[in-house]
Parts: C-alpha cells; structure tokens; sequence
C-alpha cells in the first residue's frame, strides 16, 4: 500500500503528466455526458421501457452497443461512437495492403498525415450510411410509440445529421486525448465506453445470486475470484512474445584517424504470441451475425429458423464451435495481413544483424515466417477460448450483462487499453527518475487497434 502511494505522489507531482490526466478525464466525462443525450425526436420514457426487455447484448448490435458504451440502445447523439472510425481505419489499413499507392504513403510522414485525412472523410460516407441504417432500425422498435411526432424525411435528415456530428466528435475528442491527453485516445473511448457498464453489471448479478439465501453470495464471491483469474490470463495472452535471439557484426564508427572499433552485440526480436490483437473476435462475431441477416431477408422457414436460433444463441455448441474456428482462422489471415518476414529479414540485413546459424535474406524471412506461425496456433487457440468463455459463463447461469465481461471483445480491449495506459504514466516517471509502476521489470505494451 505504501508503495501504491509512493507512486500516485510520485505521479501527481509530475506537472505534465498530471495536466494530462485531467484533460484526458474531462475529455472522457464529455463523452460519458453526450451518451445519455437522446436523439432529437425520440421518446425517452418507451425507450427505456423497450431497452428493459431487450438488451441487444447478442450479435453485431451488442458489439456496437458495447463499444458505444450503451449510446447505442439509449439512442443517444454518439449511438455509433467510433465504430465508422474503426471501421474505415481498417479499410485504410487493408488497403494499404492491397494498393502500391497507399502502401508508400503509409511509410511517409507526410503520406501518413494524408491517409488520416483520407480516413476522415470515409469516416463521414461510413457514418452517414450507418446512422441511415439506425433510422430502419429505430423504426423496427414500435416507431409508432417511440418516435416522437416528426415527418418521416425530416426525422431521417435530423438523425443522420446529428448521428454523423456526434461520431466526428467523438473522433475528434480521441485524437485530442491523443494529443494533449495520456495517449491512444480512440482505444480509450472504447474502454470507458465498455467498462462504464461493469459496475451495474456487477450489482445486477450480486442481486440475482443473492436471492437464492446464504449460498448465494458464496456462487459470486467464487465468480469474482474467476473474473479475476481471467483477467490474469488475458494479461498473459496480450503480453506474451516470444525472443528470437540477434547478434550484430562488429562495426568502424568514425573516420580513418579516430576510427572506433565496436563489437557485436546481442538483442532479440519480440514475436507476439497474439499479434492480431482483438481483431479477430470482432470479424468473427460479424460473421456469426450473418445468418440471421440473411434469413431475415427470406421467406418463412422452419429449418432455416432453427439454423439461425442455433447459430444466434452464443450458449449453443453449434454457435461456439464455429465461432473458435472461425476466429483461429481470422487470427491467422489477419497476422498475415500485418506481419511481413521479408521486410524484417530486409531491415536486419541493411542494420548488419543475423539470427544466429541462419543465413542473411530469404532463410531468414523464411526461418521468422516459421516461428510465427507456430507461436500463432496456441496464441489463436487462447483467442478463442477467451471468446467463447461469455456463452460459457452465461451458460453456467451468470447474468448476461456480467458474462460478456468474461472474456471476448470487452475485456481483451480492456486489458490491453489499460497496459497501453499504464505504459505511458510509467514511461513519464522512469523519464524523470522516478520508480516504475512495478518492482520488478517494466510494463509491456501490446499492438492496438487500427482506428488509432
């Protein structure tokens, strides 16, 4: 305790760094403020009663009501929050793959500034045909009782017009956080955005297990001890690499009359164990979310019915089978996509490094590939246990709202938010000379996500 102190002393009596929390944490309670604002034409009073009896914590919608932090079923002015954000940001960076032209722009400085503009105004085409896709639904939720008196076109415009602001806002309060704040504005958002719903998830499943009498309380004090047991785990999926040992050759520094003879050194290549990051939950979650898009589309049919019931109920065998394979395979197809051997293999020939017993060039892009891909099965197998363990959780009769925080997209985006985070305040005080966080090593980071 007195270390925990020592430490917020420490971190309090830094002036840049304390001006730069509490700008951050204005920033986040203007978001949190703008979350519980309605859009203009909505009935609060049956939205809440609607939101009662249904949740969305299912599928691709409890996604974005989760990364919205609940403006999503509030149907608040940041309903969509980020994701058009995210959601072209992933375009930008896919295409970057794919075209020449983006690829090069991606290595400049000034290229990376363009990208960012040309994210920007995909941001707006995205948002724009999103917030048009939240009308169609918001009419779907008794419009007659929930929308307010307001024409039909003028309720549309107003919608997407406030929808898009509020979502360039909030991209805009990310970068700010970016800028003059603690760092990864855009992943912070998210974080606050999910882990403002844990506590009132976390009194609504104390209340559910405390009516079953005395044995009650005993059940959630044993499923808080392994909420935290799971985040140690997440802690060691995100943390975890793997050292590939690299020697340097001895070089000439200096001019012929002053030459400096240094010898090699040693270092080690940091290879994650899950490079993809959350990435591979959020496309295989969309994915699951198909079926019942398509079907919707159809016409009446029973066995078609049952498909989708079996693959939308995240509690059904058929459901989390596909859903780990689906997101081992997306964990693979996405490393592939951002990790590139040749390149490194490039880099370490042109800085007069090698791996050692292994030949400069081709072996060793070869050799790296390898080691990746292995590294990559059970970093992709943990993936998807971490995802599935919500439909186990809820399974085992947790509450739904308290079980999506037992793994999956939540909490990966929360743990790895909060070391990035950490990352920074120890970063300030070791610059400063000041004891780190930990007594022992330093806090690691992890690859965030695109939109940042």
């Amino acid at each position: 305790m007195k270390k925990l102190i020592d430490t917020l002393k420490n971190i309090w009596s830094i002036e840049e760094l304390r001006k730069r929390i509490i700008y951050t944490l204005l920033l986040v309670l203007v978001y949190r403020i703008g979350c519980y604002i309605t859009l203009p034409g909505i009935n609060p009073n049956v939205l809440s009663e609607l939101n009662k009896g249904n949740n969305n914590q299912n599928g691709l919608l409890g996604l974005l009501n989760a990364f919205a932090g609940g403006a999503f079923n509030r149907a608040s002015i940041f309903a969509l929050g980020v994701m058009p954000y995210i959601s072209a940001s992933i375009f930008m960076q896919l295409a970057g793959i794919v075209i020449p032209q983006i690829a090069k722009l991606q290595k400049e400085d000034s290229g990376r500034r363009t990208i960012n503009q040309y994210t920007r105004y995909l941001t707006v085409l995205v948002t724009a045909f999103q917030a048009s896709a939240y009308v169609a639904y918001l009419r779907t939720q008794t419009a007659s009782a929930l929308v307010q008196e307001f024409g039909s076109f003028q309720f549309w415009l107003s919608t997407v017009v406030v929808l898009t602001a509020g979502t360039l806002f909030v991209m805009w309060l990310g970068e700010k956080i970016t800028d003059k704040g603690i760092g990864n504005g855009t992943s912070i958002i998210i974080m606050v955005g999910i882990l403002g719903r844990l506590p009132h998830s976390m009194l609504q499943e104390f209340a559910a297990k405390n009516l079953g009498g005395g044995g009650g309380l005993l059940i959630f004090l044993i499923e808080i001890a392994i909420f935290i047991a799971i985040i140690v785990g997440l802690i060691l999926l995100t943390q975890g690499i793997r050292r590939i040992p690299l020697n340097y050759a001895r070089r000439i520094i200096g001019s012929t009359n002053a030459a400096k003879d240094v010898t090699g050194s040693r270092d080690f290549i940091p290879l994650k164990v899950n490079s993809a990051g959350v990435m591979p939950i959020i496309f295989a979650q969309a994915i699951m979310f198909i079926p019942a898009t398509v079907v919707g589309f159809a016409t009446d049919n029973e066995n078609a019915a049952s498909i989708v019931r079996a693959l939308s109920d995240h509690t059904s065998l058929w459901y989390n089978l596909i859903y780990a394979i689906l997101v081992i395979a997306f964990t693979y197809f996405y490393t592939a996509l951002i990790f590139n051997p040749t390149e490194i293999a490039e880099n370490l020939r042109r800085n007069n490094s090698f791996i050692p017993g292994v030949k400069p060039g081709e072996p060793t892009a070869d050799y790296i590939a390898t080691i990746m891909d292995r590294i990559t099965l059970p970093g992709a197998t943990f993936l998807a246990v971490a995802g599935i363990l919500p439909g186990i959780a809820a399974l085992l009769g947790v509450t739904s709202g308290f079980a999506t925080f037992y793994g999956g997209t939540s909490m990966l985006i929360g743990v790895g938010v909060i070391l990035d985070t950490l990352q920074q305040v120890e970063s300030h005080l070791l610059m400063r000379h000041y004891d780190g966080l930990m007594k022992t090593g330093r806090i690691s980071g992890r690859q965030t996500i695109p939109a940042q």
